[in-house]
């Protein structure tokens, strides 16, 4: 029993979007793009490993072939299920109507539909192939084939049939992918590849020691990105946050990292400045920023000790000769080198003035640009914000823009984001045939593309991505010399971001009025100002940037709250004077200095009104406040607050019950007092039993002395009788 996979229709799309892709298709001279498709069973619904079973197709270098050459047609079968595939037939065909404009290539490689007919151009026996295993048949086309074909864009297909999976024959695989063909028009077009390079850190504000090392390791994503454009004509455009975090490091910095801003300052390709964290100067200009936003200051993440200190300078020694000369010694300074937020962020070899921002713009947002860097200010936007007209230099209202052709950037961007070769197949097919496309429509005239932001690419996929396009010897600053062409903005300004902006600049400037608990401000408002940066960030998804702001939002909450007085239970007071143990808790990594202030409810308590303290990073400290009760017995309520030394409020109306028990006081000093008096009456009833008991044995001693003596004399008289 066999049954076929319809090769048009919604049916089929779904299927193929469904479908694993896995096997690279090697063309001869290069690499070519395929679109995988399904296969299917007598079953209507397929088994998981039928639809594992995937056709590529693919014809010269990348789908390209240069007029009225010969071709090699790679067709590779690869079987992802758990069951053994058959030998079977696959048939290539190519339809000789092109597709002649962008909407065409889409329709074709997404829906499988074109207009004409298909011609076969070569088939060929496909091995069997086992189970998790691929197999790649090459099909030579010769010259008169398809020699005669004029330049543009041809559907090209191919058909697998007779295949069965498994054991079971009556299970029988037909399945068809399709792809383009291009063939190369004659005109020489100069293109530019613009590649953004960043690299966002875990906790939003400058790249660690550790993530530099991963990042600019040989396998790093940082690395990939310079392998990637290493030998070829693309512009880079750089974050400055990266070579500043490098570089606040000093020599502690990895040995990676300082290898990686050498090789990136010695790369011949043209190069500029994103603004730093690469944050979206469409949103600062509509939220009516009177400059761009920048760092704060980058000075406290340097350690004076990574930095080495001043060159040794040469004073006059006295010599013990008159009139010699002095000999000058080297005499080292105290101070450490530091290099100043500008030598941090710079970009050597920059090109100036050059803004890449979001496309939601507006003409005021571009005579905003033009104050914020001066006149010859040039934004780069993308063809959707000039209804899609794909001229690379234009000008609005006088305003100088580079523009990029929307749809051959997402088709490449793509190339350069996916890792899996045969995944990126299908993708340079369609990158050549817009290509082909957007020269045909303006022969001669230089296209400029623009990848996303993306800081995961491979450099074999971002070389696959500049490769199909970028032209030798191409050169942006010639390219904003040639005269521009009218143009008109045609985007909307997204308010959302707008109103962001404004939203975190509030946040900070509470954060601004709380760092005064700190003896330096700066170690929590330059990172706070670099994660509003990063939250403003170019590219991000609408969804995406309200979940950046939220979070931000809630981040800058939890700094506020970091300082407080944690909830406290009834403090019990047994005397009319004491001191109150108050906690204040800080969270932050450093150390802070408060004033806690503390007012009764009650008048009949007495307080001392202001203690400052000074409590550790990440420790709480108990502040002993002084009180006197006026009350023998009661409760009142103790009102506190805590201020920063210059007087902002930190945490308002933080209240502790305060139960008065003063009479225990007088109650105590009487017991104490009884026992004393019991004390000293017993030691003196001791004392005077003692004496008389101690007078008592005197007066026995003494009368016993006076027997013996008087038993003495009378032996000693004359004529008393002796013994």
């Amino acid at each position: 029993m066999t049954a076929t996979t319809p090769e048009h229709g919604l049916r089929a799309r779904l299927r193929r979007l469904a479908a694993r892709t896995a096997v690279l298709a090697i063309a001869v001279g290069g690499l070519a793009v395929v679109a995988p498709a399904s296969a299917s069973a007598a079953d209507p619904t397929p088994s998981s490993d039928e639809q594992s079973v995937t056709l590529h197709v693919s014809a010269g270098l990348r789908g390209l072939i240069a007029p009225g050459s010969s071709a090699t047609a790679m067709v590779t079968v690869e079987n992802d299920s758990e069951s053994r595939l058959s030998a079977g037939q696959v048939d290539v065909e190519l339809n000789r109507t092109p597709l002649t404009d962008d909407a065409a290539v889409s329709t074709w490689l997404d829906d499988g539909e074109a207009a004409g007919d298909f011609l076969s151009i070569g088939s060929d026996q496909t091995p069997a192939v086992n189970a998790g295993a691929d197999a790649t048949s090459t099909i030579f086309v010769p010259e008169s084939t398809i020699g005669d074909l004029p330049p543009g864009v041809y559907p090209l297909r191919a058909e697998l049939t007779g295949a069965r999976l498994g054991e079971d024959s009556r299970v029988r695989i037909e399945t068809t992918a399709t792809s383009v063909l291009v063939v190369a028009a004659s005109e020489t077009t100069q293109i530019g590849v613009l590649v953004p390079v960043t690299a966002t850190p875990a906790d939003g504000a400058l790249l660690t020691a550790e993530e530099l090392s991963t990042l600019t390791a040989p396998d790093g994503d940082l690395t990939a990105q310079l392998d990637g454009v290493a030998g070829t004509t693309a512009v880079i455009a750089l974050d400055p946050a990266i070579p500043a975090a490098i570089r606040v490091l000093g020599t502690s910095a990895p040995e990676t990292a300082r290898e990686w801003l050498t090789r990136l300052d010695e790369l011949p390709n043209a190069r500029f400045a994103l603004q730093f964290a690469d944050a979206d100067a469409a949103a600062q200009a509509q939220a009516g920023l009177p400059e761009l936003l920048q760092p704060t200051t980058l000075a406290p993440y340097l350690d004076p000790a990574n930095f080495p200190r001043d060159a040794a300078t040469a004073t006059p020694t006295p010599t013990a000769t008159p009139g010699a000369a002095s000999v000058p010694t080297p005499q080292p300074t105290d101070a450490p080198v530091l290099p100043t937020d500008a030598e941090l962020t710079t970009v050597e070899g920059a090109l100036p003035r050059i803004l890449w921002p979001d496309d939601s713009l507006t003409q005021g947002d571009l005579r905003a640009f033009a104050g914020y860097l001066g006149n010859g200010t040039t934004t780069i936007v993308s063809s959707t914000a000039v209804g899609r007209q794909s001229v690379a230099h234009a000008a609005v209202d006088g305003q100088d823009l580079l523009v990029t052709d929307a749809a051959i950037s997402q088709a490449l961007s793509q190339v350069a984001g996916t890792a899996n070769a045969v995944k990126r197949q299908r993708l340079l097919a369609e990158a050549t045939a817009l290509l082909q496309l957007a020269q045909g429509r303006a022969p001669g005239a230089p296209l400029l593309i623009g990848l996303d932001r993306d800081e995961n690419r491979s450099s074999d996929a971002l070389r696959d991505a500049i490769s199909t396009a970028d032209s030798i010897g191409f050169e942006l600053a010639a390219l904003r010399a040639t005269p521009a062409a009218a143009a008109t903005l045609t985007d909307a300004p997204d308010p959302a971001r707008a109103a962001a902006v404004t939203s975190l600049l509030a946040d900070e400037g509470a954060l601004t009025a709380f760092s005064s608990i700190l003896s330096d401000p700066q170690v929590l408002l330059s990172p706070e100002r670099i994660r509003i940066m990063r939250t403003l960030s170019v590219g991000t998804s609408e969804s995406a940037f309200a979940e950046d702001v939220a979070e931000h939002q809630a981040r800058t909450q939890g700094t506020l709250a970091a300082v407080s007085i944690p909830p406290s239970s009834t403090i019990q007071l047994l005397t009319a004077n004491a001191d109150l143990p108050i906690a204040v808790r800080n969270d932050l990594p450093w150390p802070v200095t408060v004033q806690l202030f503390a007012s009764p409810t009650d008048p009949r308590l007495e307080v001392k009104p202001m203690i400052e303290t000074e409590v550790q990073a990440n420790s709480t400290t108990r502040v002993k406040v002084p009180v006197s009760a006026r009350v023998g017995s009661g409760e009142v309520t103790l009102r506190l607050n805590l201020y920063s030394p210059t007087g902002v409020l930190i945490q308002g109306d933080q209240s502790v019950r305060v139960a008065v028990r003063a009479e225990w006081e007088a109650i105590g000093l009487v017991i104490f007092g009884g026992l004393t008096v019991l004390l000293i009456a017993l030691g003196v009833i001791r004392t005077v039993r003692r004496k008389r008991r101690e007078s008592a044995e005197e007066a026995a001693v003494e009368a016993q002395i006076e027997s013996l003596e008087e038993t003495q004399a009378m032996l000693d008289e004359p004529g008393a009788p002796r013994e």
